[in-house]
């Protein structure tokens, strides 16, 4: 994608725009989503002058995904954008047959759980950006053992929608040693204070939290409960480091949006998504919040703060 000229992707003038978004739970204004409508605007396609987004969000609630894609596929757009969960793109595809379809696959991998043939020649209508889901969960598994060398027992926060993760967390725990304290949320909205009442009963050395859209609206809550329970605390992306997380191990989002934008211009240019190759992040980055880590009285070992992209002081 770095090849492409700029004209290229540059929308042609003379006609409008219409794209369809359907988000899990995050709000249009949330930072990484304003990247991407920013970085449309770059590219010319404006809001207001010669792009319509409608935009849904089923605010946490995965049983109105459905009704909210089927009110979307009556909307005449030219593209979908299909970020975040799976459930997502699994509703769009239900009640829609040709329409393009952009994802940015924060909690799957789009090869492994079939939805494209493969990154390079994706093959249907859907392309767009891969966040390495299938190789992070055990990699976040493995920098929390590094950071705890002690640590025998992890606890897990998951949910319905961030389920091959757990398999693949599970996987790693037992390479490593370590014993698996599972929360999984089976409806929300989310009781995390139950879920962390819980894991005081079993006493874990540090809490893993996997990568989940629905998980969005608790990055204050969530870092908050681990640092009150004394937990050091592992997440999927720097926004939950900078909110209080010990640690995270992941993809930047707004960088991904901003590729995912990119392809959306693509293809509202006439490039067909079978053609188009899928992204797969190429940077991961390790944050290390300097602070939580001082309040819980948790030594950094020399060698992570080493391997660190960024500590938050």
């Amino acid at each position: 994608m770095l090849a492409w000229p700029l004209g290229a992707l540059a929308q042609q003038p003379s006609r409008n725009y219409r794209v369809c978004w359907l988000s899990s739970l995050a709000p249009k204004t949330e930072s990484y989503n304003a990247t991407l409508v920013q970085r449309l605007r770059d590219l010319g396609f404006v809001e207001g002058r010669n792009l319509v987004i409608e935009y849904r969000s089923a605010e946490g609630k995965i049983e109105r995904l459905g009704p909210l894609a089927a009110d979307l596929a009556r909307q005449d757009c030219d593209a979908i954008f299909a970020p975040g969960t799976e459930a997502n793109l699994l509703a769009i595809k239900k009640v829609t047959h040709d329409t393009p379809i952009v994802v940015v696959a924060t909690d799957y991998d789009p090869v492994a759980t079939g939805h494209v043939a493969s990154l390079a020649r994706p093959g249907g209508r859907i392309t767009g950006v891969s966040h390495l889901q299938s190789e992070l969960p055990a990699k976040r598994m493995e920098l929390l053992k590094n950071f705890l060398p002690g640590a025998r027992k992890i606890a897990v926060l998951s949910d319905v929608v961030s389920t091959d993760q757990l398999a693949l967390t599970q996987a790693a725990a037992a390479r490593l040693g370590l014993t698996l304290v599972v929360h999984e949320f089976k409806r929300a909205p989310y009781g995390y204070e139950q879920a962390f009442a819980e894991f005081g009963h079993a006493k874990p050395d540090a809490l893993l939290t996997l990568a989940s859209g629905l998980f969005v609206s608790a990055r204050k809550t969530i870092p908050a409960l681990a640092l009150r329970h004394r937990l050091p605390s592992m997440f999927n992306n720097r926004l939950w480091a900078e909110n209080g997380g010990l640690l995270s191990y992941g993809v930047n989002f707004a960088v991904t949006y901003r590729r995912a934008a990119e392809q959306l211009a693509m293809i509202l240019n006439g490039a067909k998504p079978a053609e188009t190759p899928m992204e797969q992040a190429a940077a991961v980055e390790f944050v290390i919040n300097l602070k939580t880590a001082k309040a819980l009285g948790v030594a950094i070992p020399p060698s992570m703060l080493a391997r660190a992209d960024e500590v938050i002081q």
